[in-house]
């Protein structure tokens, strides 16, 4: 399951943002639900959300460690739970999947802008949801 979830991920967010880069310029921007939802083709060069920017070198560094190690917790770990297991892949599928755009392109594809919120990519958005599956649970084991 973890190497599936996490090809799949890095499948998907790479298939979108082909898609998106095909068919809009850079700065163009599609409402889906005018003001509240729109496809905006940006090229980030800083971290998740658009933080950080023109710092790429150093997040490809970054994308790289952090691979490695959750590529070990994963390898190494006895956690036997579903959804650790299942949050380290959305971690790592997400980090592949920003890793491949920093490495082919020198930035990474950002495309879902909900115009309160940095525009984001689905890599992002599997790395937000593992961590915080990782989290609860951390949270959840301790009780």
């Amino acid at each position: 399951m973890f190497f599936l979830s996490t090809f799949l991920i890095v499948l998907f967010d790479f298939l979108s943002k082909r898609l998106i880069l095909n068919r809009l310029y850079f700065g163009e921007s599609i409402p889906l639900i005018q003001g509240v939802f729109h496809i905006s083709l940006v090229a980030n060069r800083g971290s998740a959300f658009g933080l950080f920017k023109n710092l790429s070198s150093f997040f490809t560094v970054f994308s790289i460690i952090a691979v490695l190690v959750v590529g070990y917790l994963f390898l190494t770990s006895r956690q036997t739970s579903k959804i650790y297991h299942l949050s380290l892949s959305l971690i790592l599928g997400g980090a592949l999947g920003n890793l491949i755009d920093r490495i082919s392109l020198g930035f990474v594809v950002d495309f879902l802008d909900f115009r309160i919120w940095p525009v984001f990519n689905l890599a992002d958005s599997a790395i937000t949801i593992g961590v915080g599956l990782l989290i609860l649970q951390l949270l959840h084991k301790k009780k």
